[in-house]
């Protein structure tokens, strides 16, 4: 059998009030992320023992090579797992501020401040048609905000994720009905953005590394 975990949080589940609240967080990991577990699970114990054993992240790099018919429950449920496994670990009591360091220098030096930066993720998130998740990323040098529909994850066209938001409505209709604006206002006071520099510099490494392999011209 598959045996993809749901993993603890790092955090209480009061340790975000007043910005997130406990209920309403322990709603969102042990039920929402749970069933993506659970059918992530159920999918992959019809399948080759090699599927089951990648980590998720993993698994969707390698989506290619899911059975067809069961390629779109693997791309919900383990993008579901990995998406809300990135954002648990994106948060942290005493988060928010500003970012420091290489991250804070590249998003200046690309969205011209971080104010201007926070604007752009609000508007954004606000244009997504239906649900979805809102992501950060690092791609060809460069940061890149964009929205995917569903539980998609960059993961699946090979990009290495720096911070994602969740932006289906069970997310914040709990706490905030449907004003998605004051539920990404609470997302910037508890952004671990250390955790966020951390990949930053990883993918900057990674694609360092990458350069470095390829074969260069006779």
């Amino acid at each position: 059998m598959a045996g993809h975990t749901l993993p603890d949080l790092p955090y209480a589940y009061d340790a975000l009030e007043p910005h997130v609240d406990a209920r309403a967080l322990k709603l969102h990991h042990r039920r929402i992320h749970q069933g993506h577990v659970d059918r992530l699970n159920a999918v992959l114990g019809q399948l080759d023992p090699s599927l089951q054993e990648l980590p998720v992240d993993e698994l969707l790099r390698h989506i290619d090579e899911v059975p067809e018919d069961s390629r779109s429950a693997v791309r919900n449920h383990g993008g579901g797992h990995a998406n809300h496994s990135l954002l648990w670990a994106s948060l942290a009591p005493g988060g928010g501020g500003a970012p420091s360091g290489a991250l804070g220098q590249a998003i200046d030096e690309t969205f011209g401040s971080f104010e201007t930066f926070q604007g752009r993720f609000s508007l954004i998130a606000a244009n997504l048609f239906g649900s979805g998740w809102i992501w950060l990323i690092l791609t060809r040098g460069k940061l890149v905000l964009y929205t995917l529909p569903n539980h998609d994850s960059p993961l699946l066209v090979g990009e290495r994720p720096l911070l994602g938001l969740d932006l289906w409505e069970h997310a914040y209709c709990t706490e905030h009905q449907w004003r998605q604006g004051d539920y990404v206002d609470a997302f910037w006071k508890i952004v671990d953005w250390n955790a966020v520099g951390r990949r930053y510099e990883a993918a900057r490494e990674a694609a360092g590394q990458r350069r470095c392999h390829q074969p260069q011209p006779a």
